[in-house]
């Protein structure tokens, strides 16, 4: 696999959700003498435990993790700024001669990290994006002439259904003269920033559907309505953290009087959703070795399918003569 001339390899864990990542990093890593690095959008937020299935304590007792709770549920957080603290992370974790283990389900997140990736500036709630939200608006049409002016080739390929995307376009250009344009295409030259070794986690649609009805369930047993009404007392969620799965259909059963078997029904689905768009993503990752799951790997007993990952994982980092 080519590589930057970085001396760090990071290794992964990924795969869709309710496929048991976490439990399985927490069984792999200290073999592989490991610290483990969330690639999870919602579970950097505090407070947000139950419907983000973060790592419980004895897991966290058994392997170091990062990036759980670094951000307050009110406040927005980018892929920009994960990927600023994700990098931290993985030089501090080789720096002290462990090995970074990056494990969770948000693609993008993930080759933020691993792959050389820039991403343009700016906040969801600064006044220059107000400023051309209230534009939008009011003048639609005059907005999209000032992306055809500023930004010629992403208003030809893009077209203007998408009003948050040409707000954002010239949102980009306002704050560095640059067309977002230059951004993209910078991103999809993939050029890796970190050597890496990395497994996907997948399972038969029936099994994984179950998997997910049956951690819907147990969320919802375990105190998801009161986590999310919790929060939404003690100052709501940002426009990011509110997109969590359940997050979102839980405010919406108490602000709008759906029921909760309705509710329950409907994070059952885009839950399923969510984990065809992860497969779909990870498929698009050069250099991944995908492991499928039996119905057992799914109901907690992971060993066997820990065992065949682990002897993976040490079999590519002896190749490139990385520990262990």
């Amino acid at each position: 696999m080519p590589r930057r001339n970085n001396p760090v390899t990071v290794v992964a864990l990924l795969g869709p959700t309710a496929v048991g990542k976490s439990r399985m990093a927490a069984e792999l890593a200290p073999h592989l003498e490991a610290e483990i690095i969330s690639v999870d959008s919602m579970q950097v937020y505090r407070g947000m435990d139950i419907g983000t299935a973060k790592p419980d304590d004895s897991l966290r007792r058994r392997v170091p993790n990062h990036l759980l709770d670094i951000v307050n549920p009110t406040d927005d957080f980018s892929v920009a700024e994960y990927q600023e603290a994700a990098r931290r992370a993985v030089e501090d974790i080789a720096g002290r001669g462990n090995l970074p283990f990056l494990v969770g389900g948000t693609g993008l997140y993930f080759e933020a990290v691993v792959f050389d990736m820039r991403f343009p500036p700016g906040s969801l709630d600064d006044p220059l994006r107000r400023r051309l939200e209230e534009w939008g608006t009011e003048d639609p049409e005059g907005l999209r002439k000032r992306l055809e002016e500023v930004d010629p080739e992403f208003a030809a390929g893009e077209g203007f259904a998408n009003t948050r995307r040409v707000i954002r376009a010239i949102e980009v250009y306002e704050r560095t003269g640059t067309p977002f344009s230059a951004f993209q295409a910078g991103r999809g030259e993939r050029r890796p920033f970190y050597g890496y070794v990395g497994v996907v986690l997948d399972a038969p649609r029936p099994l994984l559907y179950r998997a997910i009805d049956a951690r819907v369930d147990r969320m919802i047993e375990a105190g998801l309505v009161d986590e999310v009404s919790g929060l939404a007392e003690r100052g709501g969620l940002s426009r990011t953290a509110r997109q969590a799965l359940g997050y979102k259909e839980i405010l919406d059963y108490l602000d709008r009087g759906k029921t909760l078997e309705e509710t329950i029904c409907d994070i059952k689905k885009r839950s399923r959703r969510y984990a065809k768009r992860q497969i779909t993503w990870f498929r698009r990752i050069p250099w991944l070795r995908w492991f499928e799951l039996e119905e057992g790997d799914l109901t907690g007993g992971t060993s066997r399918a820990a065992a065949a990952v682990l002897d993976y994982l040490g079999e590519e980092l002896e190749r490139r003569r990385i520990r262990p």
